[in-house]
């Protein structure tokens, strides 16, 4: 009965009007809402007054249809196209070695530094003829054109004299789905897995299409369908023909489709006794079992693998190392052109080496010995998506081998799909940093663009908070965060601000009244979760299992880095984790300026203070306050932040619909709502340990430390359900 309850609901989630589409969020930043201002409107529609577009492929096809859907939505009059190109063209948009040799000779040098998938969109005087160029040595270059062309419109940016020539700086710019073949998500918060698996291959829900619209629009070209946690029934031809049926949707968009690879599948659906990576038949099972995927899907990317961790099956289970298992699938798939990328998130239970250093040691003496075809997919951080970590010390010291850097967009440790929490601030945070790997300037966009170290594929990945709910993500806010990763990932040296203000722009209004203070907000909205959940360098004090909500107090599971106990360690004399050389000495791992800083409680940043030192509750922080009351403060910080968040978002109410108004309101109240129970909880709990007063200026809790060790969620979600 429970399986019939929640495919009724799924199907009530999905079955949705149009009209609800639009009023809730469905359109994301693609809304093409007509331009009301008159002037700039007349401009743009003198630009597009008669369109010369070529679609010869699918993909051209797919930049013409968003053309037709757009413009005459925004300019409120229908497309003019032209059937040849002339000098009667006002807009031109085609490849580079379709265009008359006249008019490929104006663009020749910028053409020649594009790569395959970037683009130029220029203003040109042609044949005594002022025109807009779009084009691109590749279809994809044309599509992605298109996108940004119309996202430039939608902003209101003036096209008149334009000259944008741009390309990806990352080549595998992709979403990770942790969608489990039951359509639950793990770590999910905004609904159902959007593959209905049932209806497919026959069935192509228009959010398939929608979806792959949304990440071309903003540079992605890769999608891992399939949960890390992987199901080996995935590989099984009935899920194959399912799998095709999506790829040749994505296609069309440029985007390849990836699946998680089970390492154990051999024995499971492939009736071997064995998944050992050396032994001739279970290379010969792989090699076979990837032909069979490249017949059905010729452009398929290629294998995710998470092996030996979390329980996760691997090499190390017949006395391998992750060099032989990630060779032997690369060896498989290198005659197609796919590629293995190998998750570096281990550690053992059986190792009692502080958590944060496992990783690093386990894969840098790898460095250098993978094949070609090969990626390591490294988190941000060495523990595991905290609202702040230092960036993870593998940037930068694996110097041979490509790294794939491991963004989770989806709020895991971030309050869910219930708090707004604005990610690209944070990305822009790590990936700006610098590893002082090769002396100043060499940052972790350097190290994952490929130019610190010269690497041949370079790649970015997000864990995609995307579900069956109307506006796709559960908090409208959210979209921001899957818009932002995909201009990150296009070009990681873009601004937070910037990206704010182009979905804004995009998603809400123009109208600069709106745009300053949401902007603002937003740019502020991550420190602000990161002061009533994780102050001063505390991580990982969530409670067990759903991490929703505080659990410092947590000591009883079966692993000891799985206890909040184990990272904060607070007790009668202090609070943090010494990671120095009189504790773990994990500062070794970093270049020697980033360990002599870290080492020195006088020179470390106090944002990383308690994640590197174990301190006293008496030691003074740089504002003259003792770490206790600091502590205290930055909690209630974080609570006063959010209540200035609702007054913001009352102020701009006039901007958007009653509708999106209410909505955000709803939530924000969640989140002050959450933000107190964060202070109160984990300030009543440190307190035992403290033993001193709480600060003039915090708030005293209204309940007790036991009324909050009390607290239960079977409701919480993102947690695989347990079926009857």
């Amino acid at each position: 009965m429970k399986h019939i309850n929640v495919f009724i609901i799924l199907f009530l989630l999905t079955a949705t009007s149009l009209h609800s589409q639009q009023a809730d969020g469905y359109k994301l930043w693609l809304k093409y809402d007509k331009i009301e201002n008159t002037e700039l409107r007349n401009d743009y529609a003198e630009i597009v007054s008669s369109v010369y577009f070529k679609e010869d492929s699918d993909i051209l096809k797919n930049a013409k249809k968003e053309f037709s859907l757009a413009l005459p939505q925004m300019l409120n009059t229908p497309v003019q196209y032209s059937n040849d190109v002339s000098s009667d063209n006002s807009l031109i948009v085609d490849i580079y070695q379709n265009l008359p040799k006249d008019l490929k000779d104006l663009i020749h040098n910028d053409i020649e530094v594009l790569s395959d998938e970037g683009f130029l969109i220029k203003s040109l005087t042609y044949k005594k003829k002022s025109i807009t160029l779009i084009s691109a040595k590749k279809d994809i270059g044309i599509l992605y054109a298109s996108f940004r062309f119309l996202h430039l419109m939608q902003t209101h940016k003036k096209l008149k004299y334009i000259d944008l020539v741009d390309s990806p700086k990352i080549d595998l710019r992709m979403l990770n789905h942790w969608d489990n073949l039951d359509r639950s998500v793990e770590r999910g918060y905004a609904g159902f897995s959007l593959w209905n698996w049932q209806k497919l291959p026959e069935y192509i829900d228009q959010r398939y299409i929608d979806y792959a619209r949304a990440n071309t629009s903003i540079g992605i070209n890769s999608t891992v369908i399939t949960n890390v946690n992987a199901n080996a029934l995935v590989l099984t031809p009935m899920y194959l023909e399912k799998v095709e049926a999506l790829a040749d949707v994505f296609r069309g968009y440029g985007i390849k489709v990836y699946l998680t690879a089970r390492f154990s599948a051999p024995i499971e659906i492939g009736k071997l006794k064995t998944a050992d990576p050396l032994n001739p038949e279970v290379q010969k099972w792989w090699s076979d079992k990837v032909a069979e995927i490249y017949k059905r899907i010729p452009d398929f990317g290629g294998f995710l693998v998470k092996a030996n961790s979390e329980g996760q099956p691997g090499p190390q289970n017949y006395g391998r190392n992750h060099v032989d298992g990630a060779n032997m699938m690369a060896t498989a798939l290198e005659p197609f052109g796919g590629n293995v990328i190998w998750r570096a998130f281990v550690y053992s239970e059986h190792d009692d080496t502080d958590r944060a250093k496992q990783a690093y040691d386990e894969f840098l003496p790898y460095d250098g010995k993978f094949k070609d075809n090969v990626l390591v997919q490294v988190k941000n951080g060495a523990i595991d998506f905290q609202p702040r970590e230092p960036f993870h010390p593998m940037f930068g010291a694996m110097k041979k081998t490509p790294l794939v850097m491991e963004f989770q967009i989806t709020q895991e440790y971030l309050g869910f799909s219930s708090h707004l929490v604005f990610l690209p601030k944070l990305f822009e945070e790590v990936l700006s940093t610098d590893t002082y790997q090769k002396g100043k300037g060499a940052t972790v966009a350097k190290v994952i663009d490929g130019s610190l170290h010269g690497n041949a594929i370079t790649g970015i990945a997000g864990v995609a908070n995307i579900g069956t709910d109307l506006n796709w993500t559960g908090h409208p806010f959210a979209q921001a965060n899957w818009y932002g990763f995909g201009r990150m990932a296009w070009d990681p040296y873009l601004s937070s601000e910037k990206i704010a203000d182009e979905w804004l722009r995009a998603t809400y209004s123009n109208k600069q009244d709106f745009i300053e203070p949401v902007k603002k907000l937003m740019l502020t909205s991550r420190e602000t979760v990161v002061n009533y959940m994780n102050p001063l360098g505390l991580h990982h004090i969530f409670d067990t299992g759903h991490h929703y909500g505080p659990g410092p107090w947590v000591d009883n599971l079966s692993r000891p880095d799985w206890n909040p106990v184990y990272y904060h360690k607070a007790d009668a004399n202090g609070i943090g984790f010494d990671r120095t050389p009189s504790g773990s000495n994990a500062t070794e791992q970093y270049a020697p300026y980033l360990e002599k800083t870290f080492n020195d409680i006088n020179t470390i940043p106090e944002e990383y203070l308690l994640w590197f030192h174990h301190v006293s509750w008496d030691y003074k922080l740089q504002n003259g306050n003792t770490l206790w009351d600091g502590i205290a403060l930055k909690y209630q910080e974080g609570v006063n932040e959010v209540n200035t968040m609702i007054h913001t978002w009352d102020d701009v109410k006039p901007y958007v619909t009653e509708s999106e108004y209410n909505e955000v309101k709803m939530l924000l109240q969640i989140q002050l709502k959450e933000a107190k129970w964060w202070r109160d909880a984990c300030l009543l709990y440190f307190q035992t340990f403290s033993q001193k007063e709480l600060p003039e200026g915090v708030e005293k809790p209204t309940q007790s430390l036991e009324y909050y060790k009390s607290l239960k969620f079977p409701f919480a979600p993102g947690i695989r359900p347990q079926w009857d």
